[in-house]
C-alpha cells in the first residue's frame, strides 16, 4: 500500500436528537458541555472509538484493517505476537535496538489499522515502540449551546430481593434535545510517511477513515444514540504534502447559520434568540466559501445529504 502523498484537513458535521452523544462518567453521565459557553462537547477518543468499531465489523478484524485497542484486549498478548511472528527474544520493558526494534514496530503498524491511523505508545512490559499517528481529531463543540434535560423513567422489574414488593423502580436518563456538532480533523502526510518514518498509512487506508465518518453512527444505535447521525464531510485536499495553507484559514472558509426561510442567519446574529430552537439539520445551512481557497488546496465532499 502506498502512503499518502497529501495533506488533509477536514470538518465534520454530526447530529443528536432526544439521545446523549457523549456522556460524562463524572458528571453522572450528563452530556458534557462547556461551562463557559454552554456548547455541548463530544471527546476525540469517542468518534475514534466509533472509527474502530466500523472498520472492526466491516473488515472482520483481520490484517491489516485489525483494532490494537479493542474491547478487553490484553496489550502485552498483541506485543507478544510480533516478537513470536518475528523471531525476536523479548527482554522486559526494552525495545530491541536498531533494526530490531524497527521491525517490531513495523509489524504492529501493517497489523493494525488504528495503529497506521491513530498511532499508539506501546511502551508496556512487552515493548512494541511508540508511533505518532497522522489522523487526530479535535473536540467536537455543538454550534449553538445546548440544553440538556433529565427524563425520569421506570421499570417493572428489581434489582435486590428486598426491592421485590415494589410496583417499579425509578432512575433517569439524560437528553439533548437537538445538537448539531462541529469536529475538525486533520490528517498529516509527513506522520504517514513510509515505515522507516510513519507509520504508512496509505491511500486505501484514507478511504476508509472517510467511509467510517460517514457510516459510523448507523452501526452504534443504542438507547443513548438512537438518532445520531453525519451530516456533512468537507475535505481539504493540499497539493503539497507539507500544506499549502494553514488548516484555521481552511475551516474559517466553512460557515455554519440558521435557516430563516431559506436565508443564511448567522448564528452571532442577536436576533437568532426570537427564532424557534433548532429540531433538525433541515433549521440550519452550510456554505463552503470555495472562491476563497488558497493556492494549491481543493475541496470534496465524501458525504453529502
Amino acid at each position: 500500500m502506498t502512503p499518502i502523498q497529501n495533506r488533509y484537513d477536514f470538518v465534520f458535521l454530526f447530529d443528536i436528537k432526544n439521545g446523549n452523544p457523549n456522556g460524562d462518567p463524572d458528571n453522572g453521565n450528563m452530556p458534557r458541555i462547556d461551562q463557559d459557553t454552554q456548547k455541548g462537547l463530544v471527546t476525540d477518543v469517542a468518534l475514534k472509538r466509533k472509527v474502530r468499531n466500523y472498520v472492526d465489523l466491516t473488515r472482520g478484524g483481520k490484517p491489516p484493517h485489525g483494532i490494537y485497542m479493542r474491547e478487553k484486549a490484553v496489550l502485552n498478548n498483541t506485543h507478544a505476537e510480533a516478537y513470536t511472528a518475528l523471531g525476536i527474544k523479548q527482554d522486559a520493558k526494552k525495545l530491541p535496538k536498531e533494526e530490531e526494534g524497527r521491525r517490531i514496530t513495523r509489524w504492529m503498524c501493517n497489523q493494525f489499522f488504528d495503529i497506521r491511523a491513530f498511532g499508539a505508545v506501546m511502551t508496556t512490559d512487552v515493548n512494541a515502540g511508540q508511533v505518532r499517528g497522522p489522523v487526530q481529531f479535535g473536540f467536537s463543540e455543538s454550534v449553538q449551546p445546548i440544553l440538556p434535560q433529565e427524563v425520569t423513567i421506570t421499570r417493572s422489574s428489581v434489582t435486590n430481593e428486598r426491592d421485590k414488593d415494589k410496583e417499579r423502580t425509578m432512575g433517569r436518563k439524560y437528553i439533548v434535545p437537538y445538537g448539531l456538532y462541529r469536529c475538525h480533523g486533520f490528517v498529516s502526510a509527513s506522520l504517514a510517511g513510509d515505515q522507516t518514518k510513519g507509520t504508512g498509512f496509505s491511500e486505501e487506508d484514507l478511504a476508509l477513515l472517510f467511509e467510517a465518518l460517514c457510516n459510523m453512527f448507523e452501526h452504534d444505535r443504542s438507547a443513548a444514540r438512537m438518532e445520531m447521525n453525519t451530516q456533512k464531510l468537507i475535505v481539504f485536499k493540499h497539493e503539497n504534502a507539507l500544506g499549502n495553507a494553514p488548516a484555521n484559514r481552511l475551516f474559517d472558509l466553512v460557515t455554519v447559520g440558521r435557516n430563516d426561510g431559506g436565508a443564511f442567519r448567522d448564528l452571532d446574529d442577536p436576533g437568532i434568540g426570537n427564532m424557534a430552537p433548532s429540531r433538525k439539520f433541515g433549521d440550519y445551512i452550510v456554505q463552503v466559501d470555495e472562491a476563497a481557497l488558497p493556492p494549491g488546496v481543493t475541496v470534496i465532499y465524501p458525504y453529502d445529504q
